[in-house]
């Protein structure tokens, strides 16, 4: 049954997204031009504290099968592809962890792709092998993705699109379905791998479940659920 703060969230989103749809047709335009936009997203940088510095280069290196490509005591170039790096990591003196974690503004999460299920599977036992266990893992619709957390706290995901399309995923999101559940559905990563190991066809396990309304949950909720 949906409560009357559901019904308010799930009617507060469906207009969302229809403003949503109007403002991405007028940022597109500014002093009568198409406004440019970025061939990709290079790269992320991460500052850290000096004595979490060699726990973070030594997670990412694992997490991302990462190769270091320049560094010294305060700064690392990591890369997993052919570009010179992907996500750079600083030492700072003077920094202060949040406390607790997850509790200030800033970053949530980077996600890293993978091309299959078979591919997320691999490295989901992978990282389980090297001590690595993911947080959170959920089918969001448009993606099949597991979080973990860093030495500092922050968000890593690793994912697989559901869709064959850009265009599919673009229309999921922008559905009533994903308007009532924009979370997602919680699954177990270890049945997850024993149905696609056992030759189940990827398309059935990305199909996201119809749970009803799931409602982005209160800061101190999510920090909790994060910690377990």
């Amino acid at each position: 049954m949906v409560s009357d703060g559901e019904e308010e969230y799930i009617a507060r989103t469906k207009v969302s997204i229809a403003s949503n749809k109007r403002a991405r047709t007028l940022k597109m335009v500014a002093n009568g031009e198409t406004i440019l936009r970025p061939s990709e997203l290079c790269h992320v940088v991460l500052k850290t504290t000096p004595e979490n510095f060699p726990k973070m280069v030594e997670f990412y290196l694992t997490f991302l099968g990462g190769t270091v490509v320049h560094g010294n005591h305060r700064i690392k170039f990591v890369t997993f592809d052919h570009k010179d790096h992907r996500l750079a990591i600083i030492a700072i003196p003077g920094l202060k962890h949040p406390d607790p974690p997850q509790s200030s503004v800033g970053l949530a999460h980077i996600s890293f792709g993978f091309k299959n299920l078979q591919e997320l599977a691999t490295s989901y036992e992978q990282k389980k092998a090297n001590g690595l266990l993911p947080y959170w893992c959920v089918n969001h619709g448009m993606t099949t993705s597991m979080y973990y957390h860093d030495p500092d706290g922050n968000g890593a995901e690793t994912q697989v699109d559901n869709f064959d399309t850009d265009e599919e995923s673009m229309e999921y999101i922008q559905s009533e379905n994903f308007a009532e559940n924009p979370i997602g559905v919680d699954y177990d990563p270890e049945e997850f791998v024993k149905r696609l190991r056992s030759g189940e066809d990827e398309k059935e396990i990305k199909k996201r479940p119809n749970i009803g309304t799931r409602m982005i949950p209160a800061p101190s909720r999510l920090r909790a659920e994060q910690s377990s």
